[in-house]
């Protein structure tokens, strides 16, 4: 399978420090989501309360070194997380 396309899709999740957030990351980040061949950017999006518990998922992503996984940016700002992306998975 190809991919979508040349470069990274950014791919937008809400609620990502959350369980269901948590539990979808590895799948979008092995290419269950959008094809094994596809790369991708990661925008965390999450309220600022819950930011220290997602500086703590964006490590375990990069202790994992998924191949596919080209850059995570972690925010509470809506007009950073969602700026230019190509999909969104809004969890919470």
């Amino acid at each position: 399978m190809e991919a979508l396309r040349d470069g990274p899709m950014v791919v937008a999740v809400t609620g990502a420090a959350g369980q269901i957030g948590y539990a979808l990351l590895p799948l979008i980040c092995t290419g269950r989501m959008l094809g094994p061949n596809q790369h991708i950017e990661l925008r965390l999006i999450e309220i600022e309360p819950a930011l220290k518990a997602l500086s703590g998922v964006e490590m375990e992503l990069s202790d994992a070194a998924f191949p596919l996984l080209d850059k995570v940016v972690c925010t509470a700002d809506p007009m950073v997380g969602f700026k230019d992306v190509d999909v969104c998975v809004l969890v919470g």
